[in-house]
């Protein structure tokens, strides 16, 4: 009976294995095909633009991503200040605003003579605050609206790691003399390491295929190469190396991280474990706290819905 049972689970596995690397196996096996001369005409005008801008708006994803989500994180598990317990659970409703809507609220916003020309006029009578505006287009606009929309992954897989953490490690600190600034740079941060970089790995898939973000900011990514290429103009042959090349980029991160961690393992502490009590904070440290919260709770969250809320009373008919 065993022995049936493992063939059936083997086989399950295999089968549902087989079928999340159908896709994979079937990008890898197009880039070797032949070449058709609309990928020809690519390499020597648009892809090394499609690489250059993918690459950028990696980068600067990445990099919010990772303030926002650490940062966020560390402050809700380790320090108690006013609102913690809302912020614990209000900062992760940044997954319920997609990327590319999170674009429309932000141009919608800033926009010549848009929500925040509106809300100027009314408050202030009529001028010239177009002048003033700041304008959050192109590359700024899509790093910052994938950046508030996929933060949320690093902040949840690092504040559950911070959770885990043992008051042990943060002893050993103090042990060997190191001030909390830098317990948490040389002992918390490198102990949650796998946590975000799992997190940042999802963050960097996402934006890297993010199509309707790069698309309504009008950027060249392979994300729409791969799209002009199989729509457009009906070239699968070139939409799969294309695609190849986008997971090239995937797979290099992978090893990157992995060739940088070396031979250093990471384990929980299973016995032993001693939970890491709260430091209470006041005066500015909890001014600072509570702001940085509130900052990314309404930016991630609060800014795009009141933005649908009000193209919902100010265009009723289209709801």
């Amino acid at each position: 009976m065993k022995i049936k049972q493992l063939n059936i689970w083997y086989i399950s596995s295999l089968f549902v294995s087989l079928l999340v690397a159908l896709p994979i196996l079937t990008v890898f096996l197009g880039f070797f095909e032949t070449t058709t001369d609309y990928f020809s005409l690519l390499k020597n005008t648009f892809l090394l633009q499609y690489i250059s801008n993918s690459i950028l708006l990696l980068v600067g994803v990445l990099l919010l991503s990772f303030l926002f989500g650490v940062g966020a994180a560390y402050c809700i598990s380790f320090y108690d200040f006013p609102g913690v317990n809302f912020f614990k659970w209000a900062l992760i409703l940044s997954f319920a605003v997609p990327a590319y809507i999170y674009a429309y609220s932000l141009t919608a916003f800033f926009e010549n003579y848009g929500t925040a020309f509106t809300i100027l006029t009314s408050l202030f009578g009529e001028y010239e605050y177009n002048k003033y505006i700041p304008k959050f287009d192109g590359a700024l606009g899509s790093i910052i609206s994938m950046s508030f929309s996929f933060f949320g992954y690093v902040y949840v897989l690092t504040r559950a790691s911070f959770y885990y953490q043992s008051q042990n490690l943060i002893e050993v600190g103090k042990n060997l003399g190191l001030s909390s600034r830098q317990s948490f740079l040389k002992i918390i941060l490198p102990s949650a390491r796998p946590a975000i970089i799992a997190g940042l790995s999802l963050v960097a898939m996402e934006c890297l295929s993010d199509f309707g973000t790069v698309s309504f900011f009008s950027i060249s990514t392979l994300t729409t190469g791969i799209y002009n290429a199989w729509i457009s103009f009906d070239d699968l042959n070139t939409a799969n190396q294309l695609s190849f090349i986008l997971l090239t980029f995937i797979l290099i991160l992978f090893l990157v991280e992995n060739y940088s961690r070396g031979r250093a393992k990471y384990h929980q502490p299973s016995r032993g474990f001693k939970a890491i009590p709260k430091i209470e904070l006041t005066g500015k440290k909890s001014l600072f706290a509570l702001s940085f919260c509130s900052l990314l709770f309404f930016f991630s969250f609060m800014f795009p819905v009141s933005q649908m809320m009000y193209w919902t009373v100010k265009f009723p008919k289209y709801f």
